[in-house]
This record gives C-alpha cells, structure tokens and sequence, in this order.
C-alpha cells in the first residue's frame, strides 16, 4: 500500500488525496474533522498542505510535525509562484 501512494505523489497530490479518500474515507473524514468544505478548499488550493496535514494528524501536530506541514505550504506557494517566476522573461515592463 505505501508503494501505492508513492507512485500517486508523483501523478500530484490532489490524485493521491482523491484515491487516499477513496480507499479510506473515514481517516480523511476524521483529519479534516468531518468538515467537508475545508477538505474541499485544501484540495483545490493547497493540496500539499492537506496531503501533509493527513499525514501528520493522527499523533497530532506538535513539535517537528509543524516543520514537514510548513513544507506542505511552501511546496503549494511555490508551485503557485513558480509558473509566474519561469514566465517573468515573456513579458516586457
């Protein structure tokens, strides 16, 4: 099963939350705390933040747990940011 949502990381993270949703929709449910429109907006807008936040939820986040969900929001800020910053050539001042 961990090879399985391996592979899924790769394919992104909005595939691996939806098929980790699928396969075990009550540990979803209960990260989010049963709030579907708050596991809706994290799939649509900061999916590696809610891919990490599942990850790291069931010890609770203390300690080191808020460096890897940190991570998470970088990785989604930076993949927002990113296109803008490789396209900043194309476009003259």
């Amino acid at each position: 099963m961990c090879c399985v949502f391996t592979i899924l990381l790769f394919f992104g993270p909005r595939l691996a939350v939806l098929v980790w949703w699928l396969v075990n929709r009550v540990y979803v449910d209960a990260g989010v705390g049963g709030n579907w429109i708050l596991a809706i907006l994290g799939w649509i807008f900061l999916p590696w933040t809610l891919l990490m936040y599942l990850i790291i939820w069931p010890g609770g986040v203390v300690g080191f747990d808020w460096i890897w969900l940190a991570l998470g929001l970088l990785a989604d800020v930076l993949s927002y940011g990113g296109g803008g910053w490789g396209n900043r050539r194309r476009f003259r001042r």
